[in-house]
């Protein structure tokens, strides 16, 4: 796809229900790849677009309070904690720094000590995959990392959000498992109605769970290695649901990782947990997603070859070019993207 800017004025600054809506009250464009349309309408009209059938595939991963301060030798930063190291326990996780006031910070020297609260400290040891951001950091912080977070962490915040907001503000209907550094997003304009609604009518819902990392949107970087479960149950009627001719709709990108990972080349989907590698990419395509609710991305989003490989190069550049003609908000607070086949 061809890269549009995005415009500044266009970012989600607070969440919609401040301003008086609920959740489901934000814009969506909705995109059909079998006639090429584009249509506008609101995410609680997502019933209207669905039918008895599909399957609604979820993220259950509940977002971390996983920025604290830190200190740096004499230099006050952000210390954003991203995921667990494979095989390490949680004694070792992916860090990234941040200034205090959360822009970006080159990693520094390697090994450095970090000094957090409560006489806690963490050790960068390792620059993480090639990273000039993540570093694998060593904890001695007395006490288990979410018992710790939940005393003094919040949650990580981009430059476009002017204040903070509570975690709860960073969870989604389905937030059942902590485990995310940043909120699946997608998720977030789910209310316990319009699930109730959609499974009055037929749609069914089904889950899996994907921990996301830190993102920063600054970069655009590969996606990193995440922790994922696909459970059984959700893999039988992922195959049922295809196999009587129903559409899969993954809620995120996240949910199309996890699935695609336990995704045979004939799309059979299987049972699985572990860490997943994979990045879906227009010539690798999906072998199971059918559609995706989506946000808005940034130009260099790597995910972005994750919608083409579902929606197709021309639909996607459409897509992107109205919502910016009609104003559509980006990030996690903002207006989402439907494509259905």
């Amino acid at each position: 796809m061809s890269a549009l800017p995005l415009d500044e004025r266009l970012e989600a600054h607070e969440p919609p229900e401040i301003r008086g809506r609920d959740r489901a009250d934000v814009a969506m464009l909705v995109a059909s790849r079998h006639d090429g349309s584009l249509v506008h309408a609101r995410f609680g009209d997502l019933p209207e677009f669905l039918a008895p059938g599909d399957l609604v595939v979820v993220n259950t991963s509940a977002t971390l309070p996983a920025a604290v301060d830190a200190r740096l030798g004499d230099r006050e930063v952000e210390l954003r904690f991203s995921t667990p190291v494979p095989g390490l326990g949680g004694t070792h996780w992916v860090v990234e720094l941040r200034t205090a006031q959360g822009q970006p910070f080159r990693r520094p020297t390697i090994p450095s000590n970090l000094a957090l609260a409560d006489g806690a400290w963490v050790e960068l040891i390792a620059p993480y995959a090639g990273s000039d951001r993540l570093s694998v950091a060593r904890l001695d912080l007395g006490t288990p990392l979410f018992d710790y977070l939940g005393a003094h962490g919040r949650p990580i915040r981009y430059s476009y959000v002017a204040r903070e907001w509570p975690i709860e503000a960073y969870q989604t209907v389905f937030a059942h498992e902590p485990g995310s550094a940043e909120m699946p997003s997608a998720g977030r304009p789910f209310t316990a109605e319009l699930v109730t609604e959609l499974v009055s009518r037929g749609i069914l819902v089904a889950p899996i769970t994907l921990d996301t990392g830190v993102s920063s949107p600054e970069l655009g970087e590969r996606p990193y290695p995440e922790r994922y479960c696909v459970p059984a149950a959700t893999a039988d009627v992922v195959n049922s649901v295809r196999t009587a001719g129903g559409r899969v709709i993954a809620v995120g990108t996240t949910v199309v990782r996890a699935l695609e990972s336990v995704a045979d080349e004939a799309g059979v989907v299987r049972a699985g947990e572990g860490w997943t590698n994979l990045v879906v990419t227009p010539e690798r395509g999906v072998r199971v997603v059918d559609g995706l609710l989506s946000g808005w991305h940034e130009p260099e989003a790597s995910h972005l070859q994750m919608l083409e490989a579902i929606a197709g190069s021309d639909l996607l550049a459409r897509s992107y070019r109205a919502a910016r003609e009609r104003s559509y908000l980006w990030h996690e607070f903002g207006d989402i993207h439907l494509i259905l086949p």
